[in-house]
């Protein structure tokens, strides 16, 4: 999900901008005294500088790669890492799986609790059909207010408890924070368990079910937009994704991209 900065992270971000000024002014490099927009509770922010090249997240590759934590992958190879975020069936992922397959693609679905415990059949056709199935917690709730590690690790072993149960296997340990809500503390613990924090780098607004975005204004954000490495964002429980997958696809083929596997990141 695309998250628009919230007046907590404007405010964050003009600090950093003044405390930044008064480095250079004492004469302090930038470089020796990094200043981490994830020091804080923060959303997960992208900005788009120039068409088909990798956006500016408000935390570095550098920074995350401390946390074992992505949101892009190799900008010199023409290849795209396709996730899904779903909090529960909505019609269309039957469909999404049918083009998947008939592209070749592997993907990541993102799943909440809620899912795992209603579409156990859907979990188990994912896993037959290799794509990868990551951790969206439990509840979806606001992780960055979690700040007990053994509540956040509830969120996470709730979901893993399920997929062992639906699909006999120990779940790979991908997690994904609900809409892109975060904190330092957070990507140590999910660090501390064991797994990668997944962001993106591509994603648009397609999460209304009624409010619904036509292919063209679909297209004309996840064309331009994409770029090597790229890590895109779709929501399963859009109809709209649902609908234009199969062309979308096409696209991105025409263009030169392939499609990896996030475990590859």
């Amino acid at each position: 999900m695309y998250v628009i900065f919230g007046k907590k992270s404007v405010t964050a971000i003009l600090c950093a901008v003044v405390l930044m000024t008064a480095l250079i002014i004492s004469g302090t490099g930038i470089k020796d005294n990094l200043i981490s927009p994830a020091s804080a509770d923060v959303n997960w922010g992208l900005s788009y500088n120039e068409e088909g090249k990798p956006p500016t997240g408000n935390a570095s590759s550098e920074e995350l790669l401390k946390y074992n934590s992505f949101y892009v992958g190799d900008s010199t190879k023409k290849k795209i890492y396709l996730t899904f975020d779903a909090g529960y069936e909505n019609g269309y992922t039957e469909h999404i799986l049918d083009v998947l397959k008939s592209h070749n693609v592997k993907a990541a679905f993102f799943l909440v609790g809620n899912y795992l415990e209603t579409s156990p059949e859907l979990v188990k056709r994912m896993v037959t059909e290799g794509h990868t199935v990551g951790n969206h917690t439990m509840t979806h709730p606001d992780m960055s207010k979690i700040a007990d590690e053994k509540s956040f690790s509830a969120e996470i072993s709730g979901v893993e408890e399920l997929y062992k149960k639906i699909t006999g296997q120990n779940m790979k340990k991908f997690y994904r924070p609900p809409q892109g809500k975060f904190s330092t503390d957070n990507l140590m613990m999910a660090k501390s368990l064991g797994y990668k924090t997944i962001f993106w780098s591509l994603a648009y607004v397609d999460w209304y079910n009624d409010d619904q975005p036509t292919a063209d204004e679909a297209f004309s954000k996840l064309i331009p937009r994409i770029h090597n490495g790229a890590v895109v964002l779709l929501h399963s429980t859009s109809e709209t994704n649902s609908k234009i997958l199969d062309e979308l696809l096409t696209k991105w083929e025409e263009m030169g991209f392939s499609f990896g596997s996030i475990d590859e990141l």
